[in-house]
């Protein structure tokens, strides 16, 4: 049954839960610092019919039904709306869906790219993953669409950040012709994007519907507020899809047991330990982040 009843190892807030919590703009996608195109719709070019699309002025059977889905979705059955009539949201919400999958901005998103993947099929979304993923074919699903959208939100990176990214000037540097390249020499490699995504589920969900989070590392948005957002992305409280089915001694099983959410605050990138000074954290994170988009 919906709740926003407090659970000590709820990652998100009592007030995200309810919907009542204060959200980005949903043209920026969690970034107070950039453009406001929607980047993800043009990147699933050419457009299928399955695709979100921008319906500009919002036709108000649109509305009404979304207003009506949000009611009858709502605190921790929440996210159920998106998968139950996903044509109702428009793409600054809802980036692509099919017969078997809904792809979305978070809400209130934890990084400056943060996305959530929706499985459809009722059985496994409500349970679990790590019930649902106990089924290998679900879990190979799985994979499958996680992969498509890793790889939107890689190329959403490099949109974003490419510029800054000494990896990527040296590789466009070459194809633009501004470097001599030797023939039949490997071009610069660039940046893997996708590789620095974290990909994956929580131990302990705060929502009811099953749900895959895959995002940029840099934890810089608005959203992080509390230690346990930071911590829920940067402990094994974020287990990673690749790593299932989990063993029946996996401690990842007993997330309250390990205290992730509790453990001191460590920076991604240098290791720095703040111990519970989460502001001085975010400070960090922020000079973290412009020296990450250097790379």
């Amino acid at each position: 049954m919906a709740s926003t009843d407090s659970d000590p190892e709820d990652a998100i807030t009592k007030e995200e839960i309810a919907g009542t919590a204060p959200a980005p703009d949903p043209g920026t996608a969690g970034i107070s610092q950039g453009t406001k195109r929607n980047a993800f719709t043009e990147l699933m070019s050419p457009k299928t019919k399955t695709t979100a699309k921008d319906p500009g002025p919002e036709p108000k059977t649109l509305a009404s039904t979304r207003g009506a889905l949000t009611r009858s979705f709502k605190e921790r059955d929440g996210l159920g709306a998106y998968t139950h009539d996903p044509a109702s949201f428009p793409a600054s919400r809802v980036i692509y869906y099919s017969d078997d999958f809904v792809a979305i901005h978070d809400l209130y998103p934890k990084s400056t790219v943060h996305a959530l993947l929706l499985p459809r099929s009722p059985a496994p979304s409500r349970q679990h993953p790590f019930d649902a993923f106990e089924d290998p074919a679900f879990l190979a699903t799985v994979r499958a669409e996680t992969a498509k959208l890793r790889r939107l939100v890689g190329k959403e990176l490099q949109r974003r950040y490419g510029r800054h990214s000494a990896r990527e000037r040296e590789r466009e540097a070459v194809l633009d012709g501004e470097m001599e390249w030797e023939e039949g020499r490997a071009l610069p490699p660039g940046r893997d994007w996708e590789r620095e995504l974290l990909v994956g589920v929580h131990a302990h969900p705060s929502m009811n519907d099953l749900h895959i989070h895959v995002l940029s590392p840099d934890m810089i948005s608005d959203c992080m507020r509390h230690r346990k957002h930071y911590n829920s992305f940067n402990t094994p409280f974020l287990v990673d899809v690749a790593d299932f089915p989990l063993a029946a001694d996996d401690p990842r099983r007993h997330p309250g047991r390990a205290g992730y959410n509790s453990r001191d605050l460590v920076c991604w990138r240098c290791g720095e330990n703040f111990g519970n000074r989460f502001k001085q954290l975010k400070e960090h994170l922020a000079e973290e982040f412009e020296e990450w988009k250097k790379e």
